[in-house]
């Protein structure tokens, strides 16, 4: 029997490193896609259990390094059985403030968050296609649910991971199921955009507060091995943040 094999996209901190720590204390042998902080990769890559992982440099923005990325994954393993669109980007800007939410911030905001998991996507469908019951799992947020988040973009985007997940559900099923993840409030190095009081309201009006990364770790997990009939939906793991 082949060794499960999952790729996690931005898988160098928070909770793309939780996931593969994750993943490979369950035997898993994990990919790790990382944008540009090489140090960090290589300090989760020495943190994971067991042998056989690997690192690999990609812009998930940038579709030919995603597809790149795909080929040197595609040598090392012979197949997956899981795709983790974990990597994400956002700055905070003001919802009234549409002058600040300027054509380059929009178009990161989107070409990180919503067009890299499609690129991801297609890029490793090939190698999901060799397994039986692959997943993808897709990193949205709370803030496509309530509209309120970082910024517009940032809402906007995950919005379409939502729609996105729906599509591809139906798309490859039933060989593939595709599975949204929407954290609330994640204490990762992201939160250290919000003041220390913007922080204590947004745990306050959050009903079971601030998530620790490995907490979204488990949820994506368990999306991957223990929902067999769960596709095509978001599983909000936002701490009671839509409730509010």
């Amino acid at each position: 029997m082949s060794i499960r094999t999952v790729v996690v996209t931005g898988g160098n901190r928070g909770i793309g490193a939780a996931t593969a720590r994750h993943f490979a204390a369950e035997g898993w042998r994990v990919a790790i896609l990382y944008g540009a902080d090489k140090a960090a990769a290589e300090a989760t890559l020495g943190s994971l259990a067991g042998a056989g992982h690997l690192i690999v440099q990609a812009d998930v923005a940038d579709s030919a390094a995603v597809a790149a990325a795909a080929t040197k994954i595609g040598a090392a393993f012979d197949g997956l059985d899981a795709l983790v669109n974990n990597a994400g980007w956002t700055r905070p800007v003001p919802h009234h403030d549409l002058d600040a939410l300027d054509d380059t911030l929009i178009e990161r905001v989107f070409r990180i968050n919503a067009m890299g998991p499609l690129y991801c996507v297609r890029s490793f469908l090939p190698l999901l296609r060799k397994r039986e019951r692959a997943v993808i799992v897709n990193l949205s947020s709370v803030a496509a649910r309530r509209g309120q988040g970082s910024s517009v973009a940032y809402c906007g985007a995950k919005a379409a991971v939502d729609t996105m997940t729906i599509s591809l559900g139906r798309a490859l099923a039933p060989a593939i199921r595709v599975v949204a993840v929407a954290p609330g409030p994640v204490d990762t190095d992201m939160a250290r955009m919000w003041t220390p009081e913007q922080h204590a309201a947004i745990g306050e009006a959050t009903p079971l507060g601030w998530a620790a990364p490995e907490d979204i770790a488990v949820t994506i997990y368990a999306a991957v091995t223990m929902m067999p009939k769960v596709t095509g939906t978001t599983v909000l793991a936002d701490g009671g943040r839509a409730l509010v």
